[in-house]
């Protein structure tokens, strides 16, 4: 078989890749990628804006100082402060999380367990397990404050090096998408947050050039191939 023919089924196959078409149609938004100017301004600046933000109020000595002193609910109420300049959460669900963390018994477990997640020594997996019985544990008053969005949207702006925000019917449809086997159940678990993890690991290799710096760069790639905002464009 000659070269030329070898090159052209080739092409065939990557053209019918389904990681390749997500790839297309991110570029077809940001042709520099994440490098983009337009990329940076819709998608990764805010989230950025938001851990610079967290890095100032509860840095990890910060928290700890405010932990020692017993403020719990400062510091809930300085990640609800963070995250409400964010469009990641729905109204409904800030509203929960509010309300579960008003009183001190509900800012305890959430500064608590949060701190633990995010710089305890036990494994990942038990942390969070852990984590998402914690969320469980909150007050809850008219809407359930333990969902997908909920549990990983903290962790996610305070170490985007580490942890990913999920978005579940986003995340799903761009999971369909780019041929990838995601593990989803409707209950947060580690067993859902792992399946996420390999989801964005493999977009962090298969798209190495485009040079993705974390996690924020991976979960905008799922967001923009995976909601209707980007699909109705």
């Amino acid at each position: 078989m000659s070269t030329n023919i070898i090159a052209q089924l080739s092409l065939r196959r990557r053209v019918g890749d389904p990681a390749q078409k997500c790839r297309r149609m991110f570029l077809r938004f940001f042709p520099r990628g994440f490098k983009d100017k337009t990329y940076f301004q819709w998608e990764r600046g805010y989230k950025v804006a938001a851990h610079d933000q967290w890095q100032e109020l509860l840095s990890r000595s910060n928290y700890e100082a405010l932990l020692k002193n017993r403020k719990y609910r400062e510091i809930a109420a300085a990640a609800a402060r963070i995250e409400s300049k964010t469009n990641l959460l729905f109204s409904f669900e800030k509203m929960a999380f509010r309300d579960a963390v008003r009183e001190t018994p509900g800012a305890r477990i959430f500064a608590e367990e949060l701190y633990e997640l995010l710089y305890g020594r036990r494994t990942i997996d038990k942390k969070f397990e852990t984590w998402c019985e914690a969320i469980a544990a909150l007050p809850r008053k008219q809407t359930r404050v333990l969902t997908h969005p909920v549990v990983t949207i903290f962790p996610f702006i305070a170490q985007p090096d580490l942890h990913i925000f999920l978005k579940p019917n986003t995340t799903k449809r761009a999971a369909g998408e780019y041929g990838f086997d995601f593990k989803y159940s409707s209950t947060p678990s580690w067993e859902v947050y792992s399946s996420l993890l390999g989801f964005a690991e493999k977009i962090r290799k298969d798209q190495r050039d485009l040079g993705p710096r974390d996690m924020i760069d991976l979960q905008s790639f799922i967001w923009v191939i995976g909601s209707d905002e980007y699909r109705h464009m």
